[in-house]
């Protein structure tokens, strides 16, 4: 049983870091009921979609509002991922939902915000991420921003922010009795994550130059290099002792590598790493290096991950139903949270939530029958 046990949260089902968010709290033992769309259709198992019921419902329709309604008056939190305004315009607004349950706490996720001059054009983590100053800072030196999947926008600045901010709601009206509006917007958690890149640069040592400074690939002891069987190792040998160690085991010239944080002498000594790396296997370099005090790991594909010895004593990946997937974290001595459900079919647990909500199964019927509720097919 997980941290969250006991609560329940009303999921108006999306894309990407919504059901992200969805994750992260059924992972730590909330209740989440997914509203999928009426009729939706199952894509395979999606790991985002683990860990909860779902209940598909015609939101056009007043019955399915009113089935939504009833189950925010026993909910601790829900949360949308559209455009400001579609669920006021759908009576399942902040008021619509809090005139319901004055406790409940209501999560908005979007891109820009809910307000401001871009509130309500379309966007993508992309977007986000050029907007908060975090793609500008990652690249090669003299080449083009480059992508960083869509980690920092939609998961870490989206999904998990708006999880984070669910939590501190919910831990706020058990003290208050009283709910509110968490607006979670990628574009402010891009530029959360951002904040200490915006101390050194407030410090003047943080250049704007892509590929120039210690944390994005300027520095030779900080970064990734590829070996002679064309695969990758990563240093980060920052602090002075655990590059005098990378200078040993990589057999290096004391001398010539001394001045370390001397940035001109940077490309010249990346350019001596790079030539020494290639002259090993990858195997071969963790053989050398790793688990010592280099700072040093091999980069793995996501094929390789789970059978590494570290990840396989720690089960930090697991399968559930044949599909190898992160296990959940942060990690909880006592109300330890566990994988339970794979994802659910859009509607498999329409029959059972209905029920609890308090419908009889005449009632269930009739919307079943009215097509403001389906059931997986």
């Amino acid at each position: 049983m997980g941290p969250l046990s006991g609560y329940r949260i009303i999921e108006l089902a999306g894309i990407g870091p919504g059901p992200f968010c969805g994750m992260m709290l059924a992972d730590m033992g909330a209740e989440v009921i997914r509203i999928d769309r009426y009729g939706a259709t199952a894509r395979g198992q999606d790991v985002l979609g683990r860990g909860r019921q779902s209940i598909a419902l015609d939101l056009k329709k007043p019955e399915a509002k009113e089935v939504v309604l009833k189950l925010c008056e026993s909910a601790d939190a829900l949360f949308e991922g559209f455009r400001p305004g579609v669920t006021e315009r759908l009576g399942l607004g902040p008021e619509d939902c809090m005139a319901r349950n004055p406790k409940l706490v209501y999560g908005r996720m979007t891109g820009w915000g809910q307000e401001g001059p871009m509130a309500q054009a379309a966007g993508h983590d992309i977007n986000y991420i050029s907007l908060a100053g975090a793609l500008h800072a990652i690249g090669p030196k003299g080449g083009k921003p480059v992508p960083p999947l869509n980690l920092v926008g939609d998961f870490g600045g989206g999904g998990m922010l708006l999880a984070f901010g669910l939590a501190c709601g919910m831990l706020e009206a058990n003290k208050s009795g009283k709910g509110q509006v968490v607006d979670a917007a990628m574009v402010d958690g891009a530029a959360t994550l951002m904040a200490m890149f915006f101390t050194m640069y407030a410090g003047g040592v943080f250049k704007e130059e892509r590929a120039s400074n210690m944390l994005d690939g300027g520095a030779h002891f900080y970064g990734t290099y590829e070996t002679s069987d064309g695969k990758y190792i990563s240093l980060g040998s920052i602090e002075p002792q655990f590059y005098a160690l990378l200078i040993e085991k990589a057999g290096l010239s004391a001398e010539e590598f001394a001045p370390q944080m001397n940035q001109q002498h940077w490309p010249a000594l990346q350019s001596k790493l790079t030539e020494v790396f290639k002259t090993k296997t990858r195997d071969e370099w963790c053989a050398i290096m790793e688990g010592s005090d280099v700072c040093f790991a091999p980069v793995l594909s996501i094929s390789e991950v789970a059978s590494h010895p570290h990840n396989a004593a720690r089960q930090t990946f697991q399968n559930l139903d044949g599909v190898v997937q992160p296990a959940p974290s942060p990690r909880f001595s006592r109300t330890s949270p566990q994988l339970s459900t794979a994802s659910r079919k859009p509607g498999q647990d329409t029959r059972a939530v209905l029920e609890s909500a308090g419908y009889g199964a005449a009632e269930v019927e009739q919307l079943l029958s009215d097509q403001v509720a389906s059931e997986a097919s």
